[in-house]
C-alpha cells in the first residue's frame, strides 16, 4: 500500500479502536497515524500472483497465510503495519480476541512502490526485524523482475538477489517455492528487462 502524507498522533489503543471502525487502512508507529493509499494494477496483480502459490502450496497444511488485510504488530516498538502477504507455519498468535491482528509472522513480504520503497527498506524493515518470529522477508519489485530475499541467520539477515525468469525463490520458513515467471504473470513484459 501506498502511504499519504495525512498523519495524527494517537494512543495504540485510540489506534485499534479507530482502525476497527475505519474503512480507510492506516499503519501506526510511536503515536503517528499514517493513512494508506491504494496500489497499482501491477502491485494488485504480483500481489494475487504471489497470494495464488502460497495459497495452493499451503493447501491442506497446518499454515496460514495472509494478503494486505491482515495486520501485524512488532510488539517491540509498537509498530502496527499492513504487509503486502504475511505467513507462518507456527500456531497463529494474536494480539487479542479480534483476531485482526498477527504477532508472529515467519514471512513477510512486501511489494515495492516509488512512494514505499525507501520506508519497506528502512524503517520498516528495521521494526520488522525486532520480531522474534520472523526468519523471511521479501522485497519484490514491480518495475523489472527482481526478488530481494532476507533471511536470518541468527542476528545477521543474509539477501540473495533473484532477477531471471527461471529463477525460484525458496521459503524455508513456510516450506513453499515462488517461481519468479509465475509471479509476474500478466505483468507487462517490460518489467522482464
Amino acid at each position: 500500500m501506498e502511504a499519504t502524507a495525512e498523519e495524527r498522533l494517537c494512543s495504540p489503543a485510540e489506534y485499534l479502536e479507530n482502525e476497527r471502525r475505519s474503512d480507510v487502512k492506516s499503519e501506526y508507529i510511536a503515536g503517528s497515524v499514517l493513512a494508506m493509499a491504494g496500489a497499482s494494477r501491477r502491485h494488485n496483480q504480483i500481489t494475487f500472483n504471489i497470494a495464488a502459490e502460497l495459497g495452493s502450496q499451503l493447501k491442506n497444511r497446518p499454515c496460514a497465510a495472509y494478503v494486505n488485510d491482515m495486520r501485524v504488530k512488532v510488539s517491540k516498538t509498537g509498530m502496527y503495519a499492513y504487509p503486502d502477504l504475511s505467513a507462518t507455519c507456527e500456531p497463529l498468535e494474536f494480539e487479542d480476541t479480534h483476531s485482526d491482528t498477527l504477532l508472529n509472522p515467519s514471512l513477510i513480504i512486501e511489494v515495492l512502490s516509488d512512494s514505499t520503497e525507501a520506508y519497506d527498506r528502512g524503517e520498516k524493515f528495521a521494526h520488522y526485524r525486532k520480531l522474534d518470529s520472523l526468519k523471511e522477508y521479501v522485497l519484490v519489485a514491480q518495475d523489472k523482475m527482481r526478488f530481494e530475499h532476507y533471511a536470518r541467520q541468527g542476528e545477521k539477515w543474509l539477501l540473495t538477489e533473484f532477477s531471471r525468469e527461471d529463477e525460484i525463490l525458496r521459503l524455508e520458513s513456510i516450506g513453499c517455492e515462488l517461481p519468479l515467471k509465475e509471479i509476474y504473470d500478466k505483468v507487462e513484459k517490460q518489467v522482464s528487462e
